[in-house]
């Protein structure tokens, strides 16, 4: 008799043996409904270098000077329907880095949330806990479908780390629903069932930090996607959110309010890779940034998106291969970073995705990077460079 590795290794986790029914077996009892994957990234991004002081903090900290080999993410992921109206999701990342000292690899909560279905049909759903933000389409998708290595700054920093602690309200009709499914399983590598419609109330300082105000984060989402006779899938969305936002870190001597409006409206639109697709997104608003004239924080118009264009090449000798190219811009604060450093942001990126087997894939972007910062400790900070990046994915 053969037992997957993952329901022993599932069993272990939740202190039961093995068990195989028989047909006329009564129901499996909700911890064996539960399933066990997971993915791990590896990245090298010395190769090519031509200027070790470019970094990205938010992207990528092993970026330039002192960056070597880096996990960039070790993550396992336990879900599944426990009830006819209720599904777990639980995802620790064993590779998190410590603001605070030198040390990786300190394992960490990305998302613990349980979703209550209020209809039998699971149109109507309201999820609670840790979980993603409904605000933007590439923060939604998963970091193991997206093709590039890291998410576009101006989307990404409207909500660091993608997720947050709250409440919030999805709903979709079945037969999108399934569309949703189906864009993520074919390896069109969508973004996944956020619903049609999203509604969501949040902390709003970001995942695993506590709140720092009695202000709620407010966000709603609204995401179609098409299907053509074709069979050409378009998703198009339209989301915003609003909240009083408190920096964090700031530098002794630099003045202005901490407790900030934090308010972006964005728009998607994605043409999926059939073998051809386009990827843009756009967001404007206005949120906390530093001002180095008058050594403080202040509230300033932000803007920028990205445009990417990609071919997916499917075939049984050589697996999916798939170029593609980004340019994206922005230019704004980043609340979460020191001072809620300013950005200037011009980064064009050329790369390919090769995925042989579906347990590994192997990605190699050529990025082209401008980018200008301020803060208190680096007032005119414009570094610009190329470099090429590696990247192994494992699923399990």
């Amino acid at each position: 008799m053969k037992v997957h590795w993952k329901a022993i290794l599932l069993s272990i986790l939740l202190g039961a043996g093995p068990a195989v029914h028989a047909a006329d077996a009564p129901a499996k009892p909700w911890y064996e409904k539960l399933s066990l994957r997971g993915y791990t990234q590896v990245r090298y991004n010395r190769l090519l270098e031509t200027n070790p002081k470019l970094k990205c903090e938010q992207c990528d900290k092993s970026w330039g000077e002192s960056g070597s080999f880096f996990v960039r993410r070790a993550r396992i992921i336990l879900s599944g329907d426990v009830h006819d109206r209720v599904f777990v999701y639980i995802q620790p990342d064993f590779a998190s880095e410590a603001s605070s000292t030198s040390n990786l690899h300190l394992l960490q909560v990305r998302d613990l949330f349980f979703d209550l279905a209020l209809t039998s049909s699971r149109e109507y759903r309201l999820r609670f806990g840790q979980s993603k933000l409904p605000f933007g389409w590439e923060n939604l998708q998963s970091s193991s479908n997206r093709l590039m290595l890291d998410r576009a700054d101006a989307i990404n920093s409207a909500a660091p780390t993608e997720r947050d602690l709250g409440v919030a309200f999805y709903w979709a009709p079945s037969e999108i629903r399934k569309r949703f499914k189906t864009l993520v399983d074919s390896g069109l590598k969508g973004s996944g069932d956020y619903g049609v419609f999203g509604l969501g109330a949040f902390n709003g300082q970001s995942a695993n930090k506590p709140e720092a105000n009695d202000n709620r984060m407010m966000v709603a989402r609204l995401s179609y996607p098409f299907l053509f006779e074709s069979g050409q899938f378009l998703e198009l969305g339209a989301q915003a959110y609003g909240q009083q936002f408190v920096v964090s870190s700031v530098t002794s001597g630099v003045t202005g309010n901490r407790n900030q409006r934090d308010a972006r409206g964005a728009l998607s639109a994605i043409w999926y890779p059939q073998p051809f697709g386009l990827q843009a997104e756009w967001t404007t608003g206005v949120g906390p940034a530093y001002d180095s004239a008058a050594n403080a924080i202040t509230n300033r118009n932000l803007s920028g998106g990205y445009v990417s264009a990609m071919w997916r090449h499917v075939s049984d000798e050589s697996g999916s291969v798939t170029p593609f190219v980004r340019y994206q811009r922005y230019e704004g604060g980043k609340k979460h970073e020191l001072d809620a450093r300013y950005y200037d942001v011009k980064d064009w990126e050329f790369g390919v995705e090769w995925q042989p087997i579906p347990a590994f894939e192997l990605t190699a972007d050529y990025t082209m990077s401008d980018r200008l910062t301020r803060d208190a400790a680096k007032p005119n900070n414009d570094q610009s460079g190329n470099l090429l990046r590696l990247q192994v994915q494992f699923n399990y």
